[in-house]
């Protein structure tokens, strides 16, 4: 099985048209790709890439769990945690 792992930053995927730039143009190619061969969502804020419940993750959060297959904490959530646990 061959697989293709495509990045393209700062795009989510989300059903509201209004503000979404991706949804509200029309994208043959990647749209093709992705009903033909299947594609995989993944989680690029919060708990999921290791910051807090709430925030926002970027490029070098995402590249760095895709890169690692593995929740990373991040500075923010490693210093919330040491002032919790009194360290």
């Amino acid at each position: 099985m061959k697989t293709l792992l495509v990045v393209i930053d700062g795009l989510g995927l989300r059903d509201e048209k209004q503000g979404n730039a991706f949804k509200q143009a029309e994208t043959p190619n990647i749209d093709s790709l992705m009903e033909d061969y299947g594609y995989q969502e993944l989680e690029a804020s919060g708990p999921a890439v290791g910051l807090p419940e709430g925030y926002t993750g970027n490029s070098e959060v995402g590249h760095l769990h895709m890169g690692a297959g593995r929740v990373i904490p991040q500075r923010l959530t490693r210093i919330n945690k040491a002032i919790e646990e009194g360290n």
